[in-house]
């Protein structure tokens, strides 16, 4: 197996920072916006996906997706066993992040569960069925709102940032039957040629790709790049549990969701009520961020930082250790 990078050099990183706002942008594309050869690009980018560095891939809007049924869980393990119970959490196909939290007794879940039944069967069948756990909170996310997370520690200029500015948002289109291959084939591979995607569609190259940037710019689906953020630099990611009046959760959520440290927000049920993944350089930037971005918002009441430890599972990929280690 492939071993993971520990590091990457200076020209790498700014690579995968593009390649973190574009996932599926060109390699040309990535040589334009950071003055570098095409050659260039291809000679550092594609090694860093052939070992699993990088990995791209594709998360669906659960708003877009009847019976689909979007769950955060906070589970609360016997310490010994926690690495175990998100190794198990993190191997499930409805899994899309699993991280261990700061105090190392609990899991943090996000799961799609594909309807009640099988909410149900979780909640209610296999976690208490579970001796490593002692209990859990479940919070339903009732809107994904979409984040501006560029995560690029400094690597990028204005100018190179702004060169990557995505397309406007469309209408959010019909849903078609070529649209759950299209997602399963771009899951396993996130940057999967418009030919390659064509093939497993049983469609033309120019049919996926004007479905893709359908889907896409409608917010159905979010391309994404799965890489340890380590590398670029953020060693301290944190989750948010936000409680928020409810006349402002709304532009709560928005304001948050359009900072560039935020990688998730989501309006959610339980104790808390906003769930905002951030990832910030090191411990005193994520105090900066509570201070100066989290501070001012009036409509907030309360707030439960949790520290992540260790990360199993991120954008439904499972985490694998540098190393080559699980």
């Amino acid at each position: 197996m492939p071993i993971m990078r520990q590091a990457l050099d200076e020209t790498d990183r700014r690579i995968v920072a593009v390649l973190l706002a574009s996932p599926r942008a060109p390699w040309r594309e990535v040589g334009r916006v950071l003055g570098l050869s095409e050659r260039t690009v291809v000679r550092r980018a594609a090694p860093l996906y052939a070992d699993g560095t990088l990995r791209a891939t594709v998360v669906r809007n659960p708003a877009c997706f009847p019976g689909l049924v979007p769950i955060a869980l906070r589970i609360r393990c016997r310490p010994h066993q926690i690495r175990q119970v998100a190794r198990a959490l993190a191997g499930r196909g409805d899994t899309v992040w699993v991280d261990i939290l700061g105090g190392g007794d609990e899991v943090s879940a996000v799961f799609f569960l594909d309807g009640p039944e099988a909410r149900n069967a979780l909640l209610l069948r296999d976690l208490p069925a579970t001796d490593a756990v002692h209990s859990w909170t479940a919070h339903t996310l009732l809107r994904v709102f979409p984040t501006a997370f560029r995560w690029t520690a400094g690597l990028l200029s204005p100018e190179e940032a702004d060169r990557l500015t995505p397309a406007p948002t469309t209408a959010r289109p019909e849903p078609l039957d070529l649209d759950r291959t299209l997602i399963a084939a771009l899951a396993e591979d996130g940057r999967s040629t418009y030919t390659e995607l064509a093939r497993r569609a049983g469609t033309t190259a120019l049919t996926a790709r004007r479905r893709l940037d359908a889907l896409v710019r409608g917010q159905v689906l979010r391309l994404a790049t799965e890489v340890d953020l380590a590398l670029l630099g953020a060693h301290a990611e944190a989750l948010l549990w936000i409680n928020a009046q409810p006349g402002a959760l709304q532009e709560t959520a928005e304001t948050v969701a359009s900072h560039p440290q935020v990688r998730f927000t989501a309006a959610t049920t339980g104790p808390a009520n906003l769930l905002v993944a951030v990832a910030a350089a090191d411990l005193d930037a994520l105090y900066a961020f509570l201070v100066t971005v989290i501070g001012p918002l009036g409509g907030i009441t309360a707030i439960d930082t949790t520290p992540l430890l260790a990360t199993a599972k991120r954008t439904g990929l499972t985490r694998r250790s540098p190393g080559g280690g699980p």
